[in-house]
């Protein structure tokens, strides 16, 4: 059941306060059908009460005691050190969002192939595209190990930045918007959109086929250690940083982004769904002048902030 995100908000400037609000409440959208059949009559209690609801809400996860005050710390922590985090955490079993005031739009470098291959696997859904078996080899590699080449190839294949355009209208991402220069790695967005698509894809709500949401969430649980990068010495980048070594205990699909050099910083993104319930979705970015294995170390240490006894 989905249920309406309950929105807390903190920021390095607080001292000590953690501001709570409600982004929405619970709402019924559109005209029920009619009834059919033998009816029941319901009297409602004394006073007028309402009948109870369907399903009463699930508990609070323990890890979210205290985590706006932990997310705090964690981004005043990094901006010691000269990095500038953004983080969004969700409890898709309560609605709870959790971020740390920063909601800066970023470049999402190779988190976008999460949009390429959404995109395409709707294609495949509706008999508007196959792909061969090397296609489909392809976009594991590109999902599990971040491969740039398949994602080019799907790119250019699906009409570039129309993808950008179609995710958006189907998933309701408002702060994400098509490359300005047909670079699929300029995609950009932010890290409450980021985790408002895990979420929908994980519901279907987002209009892709659970069969086809497994594929994708399937090649994340399987993210590799590395990922083929020629613009690194060895050609191999370590892409385990953030939530996979944050959360070590946890399991995890993941995807991960990092691009340099934006000015004279490196990026680092990692996004994801954490618990073998897929309970929680979390996306973090950051922004660090830096060397690229600092930077990585910054960025999992902010996640190990967060959630020093995981995310039980």
């Amino acid at each position: 059941m989905q249920r309406p995100w309950r929105l807390a908000r903190t920021t390095a400037a607080l001292l000590g306060a953690v501001t709570v609000m409600t982004a929405c409440e619970a709402a019924v959208h559109g005209t029920p059908p009619a009834p059919s059949g033998p009816q029941m009559t319901v009297v409602a209690p004394l006073g007028g009460m309402a009948p109870l609801p369907e399903a009463p809400p699930d508990a609070p996860a323990s890890a979210f005691t205290g985590l706006a005050e932990r997310e705090r710390q964690a981004t005043a922590e990094a901006a010691a050190e000269g990095a500038d985090i953004t983080a969004a955490v969700l409890d898709r079993n309560t609605g709870q969002l959790v971020t740390n005031g920063n909601g800066r739009t970023i470049a999402v470098a190779s988190v976008v192939k999460l949009f390429i291959a959404d995109d395409l696997l709707l294609q495949v859904a509706q008999g508007s595209t196959t792909l061969s078996p090397e296609d489909w080899q392809s976009l594991d590699v590109m999902l599990r190990s971040s491969d740039d080449s398949a994602a080019e190839v799907f790119w250019n294949r699906s009409g570039g930045t129309a993808i950008i355009d179609r995710v958006v209208s189907r998933y309701g991402l408002a702060q994400t918007r098509a490359p300005s220069n047909g670079r699929w790695y300029n995609t950009i967005s932010t890290v409450t959109d980021l985790v408002r698509y895990y979420d929908k894809l994980l519901a279907g709500t987002g209009g892709l086929p659970a069969e086809q949401a497994d594929v994708i969430l399937g090649n994340l649980a399987a993210s590799t250690p590395t990922a083929p990068d020629g613009m690194v010495p060895g050609g191999v980048y370590p892409q385990r940083f953030g939530i996979p070594e944050g959360l070590p205990g946890e399991p995890v699909a993941v995807k991960q982004g990092w691009m340099c050099c934006i000015g004279s910083d490196w990026l680092h993104l990692s996004t994801g769904v954490i618990g073998r319930d897929r309970r929680f979705v979390m996306a973090i970015g950051s922004m660090q002048a830096t060397d690229a294995t600092t930077a990585r170390e910054t960025i999992t240490e902010a996640v190990r902030t967060m959630f020093p006894q995981g995310l039980a």
